[in-house]
């Protein structure tokens, strides 16, 4: 059959929507799909960049905030150091007003010098027309009079502050010390005297015309006083060693009988050689009995010249022994070297020993001569300083000037006469009664203690107070005395009244 060209395009008509509408069914689908998955693919995109954005939203919040603390921190101190400038300005004001107030007082203290000194040029004017001694005397007053009420109240601080801190601890260290000392008293006499056998004697000791006594005295450099006293020669002369020279020198003329210048040149000579051996056997023996170190040979001669020395009948070298034995034990019981101690004290006297070619103190010569001999320095200063004459260095010379104290002002250490007793004891009590208002005045404990009593409606309280310090003061300058002095002012008032 034949088609005709109408059925052949509906024919194809046909088949093109059939074509179209197949491609629909089958591609549809997929075109679907393919949306539905581009769909998701934007949604979950965008997702992502809503996730992205959000953190980085975040990150920007965190960032500002983060600033904004920052910012808030600087602000809050921007504010502290304004306020601290405030307040520095505001000082800065007030020590501006502190300093013109303290340099309108420099002005006035520069006007009020400027015044005193055209007083102290007037009256330095007046006194350069004084001799030195008035010039000096009238110093010393003014000064005086302005600090005497501060120079009372400090020294009366001083010794208040002194007995209380200090007396406790200072009385048992010397207690102890001094109750391991065990000497005997000073029984040596100060002169020396030869008994003769016969009054006879005498007459062959002048010799014809006076030869023997002469010779004998120009030998020994001493001077014999033969009609003092019966039967016994006085030998007088400064030199303790020459004394001891002559005396044994005598004693061997008087036992062989032949007194002539010749003997007598040979009995000095011979006893001089004799004292000279014993002289270096004491100051050895000296060193041993204290178990130091040798010395040279030049200060143990010196060490033993002290054996022939008297101190108000003290023997010097048994108390320049018995020094260094104190001196050793309170140094132990400080802490101190004892040997340092010991050696300072056994030579603190022996410039006593030395001859007239060393100037200054015996205690400036004798350190001198340990210095010469490369003493220890403490040893050195602490011999100089044993008379305070110079500053102590180390705690040893302060040891020796105590341990010195105790041992010449132990009982039955020096010998004192009555009569020279008596008169230091009225002198003191005489002293104290010569000032206005004193009533009575009473030396206790052999002199080392006065109490003054003193009319209460004449003096109060604050003069006795003044009038301690200035009878301190003349004691001080007007008397001579061991140790220390103490000065106690009583004024009491009693008011009575009967009950009827």
């Amino acid at each position: 059959m034949e088609l005709n060209a109408f059925q052949i395009g509906g024919i194809i008509a046909l088949s093109f929507t059939i074509g179209i509408v197949t491609y629909r069914l089958i591609f549809g689908k997929q075109l679907k799909k393919l949306a539905e998955n581009a769909n998701r693919d934007i949604e979950a995109k965008r997702v992502e960049l809503e996730s992205e954005h959000k953190k980085k939203a975040e990150a920007k919040l965190l960032e500002i905030r983060e600033q904004e603390i920052a910012l808030r921190l600087k602000t809050e101190s921007l504010e502290e150091k304004i306020s601290e400038l405030a307040q520095e300005k505001s000082d800065q004001q007030t020590l501006r007003s502190k300093l013109n107030a303290k340099l309108e007082e420099l002005d006035e203290q520069k006007t009020e010098l400027d015044k005193q000194r055209q007083a102290i040029t007037k009256e330095y004017s007046d006194i350069l027309k004084l001799s030195p001694e008035k010039m000096k005397e009238a110093l010393e007053a003014q000064i005086y009079e302005q600090n005497k009420e501060e120079l009372s109240r400090l020294k009366h601080q001083l010794s208040e502050k002194t007995e209380s801190e200090i007396h406790q601890e200072a009385s048992e260290l010397l207690i102890t010390a001094m109750q391991r000392v065990t000497t005997e008293p000073a029984t040596e006499a100060t002169a020396t005297i030869v008994d003769l056998p016969s009054e006879d004697m005498k007459g062959r000791i002048i010799g014809r015309e006076g030869r023997n006594i002469r010779s004998f005295e120009a030998a020994t450099g001493t001077t014999l006083m033969i009609d003092e006293t019966p039967d016994s020669v006085l030998i007088s002369a400064f030199d303790p060693v020459k004394r001891e020279v002559a005396r044994i020198a005598l004693e061997k003329l008087l036992k062989d009988g032949r007194i002539h210048p010749s003997t007598i040149e040979e009995a000095v000579e011979t006893a001089n050689k004799g004292v000279q051996e014993n002289v270096n056997q004491l100051g050895e023996q000296a060193m041993n009995r204290l178990k130091l170190k040798p010395a040279p040979k030049e200060i143990l001669t010196l060490l033993g010249k002290l054996h022939f020395r008297l101190s108000l009948n003290q023997n010097s070298l048994e108390h320049s022994i018995e020094v260094a034995y104190i001196s050793s034990m309170l140094a132990s019981e400080l802490g101190l070297d004892p040997n340092i101690a010991k050696r300072a004290a056994l030579f603190h006297d022996l410039g006593k020993a030395i001859d007239h070619e060393f100037e200054g103190s015996h205690a400036q010569a004798a350190s001198k001569i340990l210095e010469r001999h490369n003493e220890d320095g403490r040893v050195v200063n602490a011999v100089a300083a044993s008379h305070e004459e110079v500053h102590a260095e180390s705690p040893y010379a302060p040891l020796v000037i105590v341990a010195d104290r105790i041992s010449a002002m132990r009982p039955g250490a020096r010998t004192d006469s009555l009569d020279s007793y008596v008169e230091r004891v009225k002198t003191l009590e005489n002293t104290a009664k010569s000032f206005n208002g004193v009533k009575d005045a009473f030396a206790l404990q052999a002199g080392r203690e006065i109490r003054v009593i003193v009319e209460p409606d004449t003096i109060d309280d604050s003069e006795a107070q003044k009038l301690a310090l200035n009878l301190s003061r003349e004691i001080e300058s007007s008397m001579n005395y061991p140790s220390t002095i103490k000065i106690t002012v009583i004024r009491e008032t009693r008011y009575c009244e009967t009950a009827t």
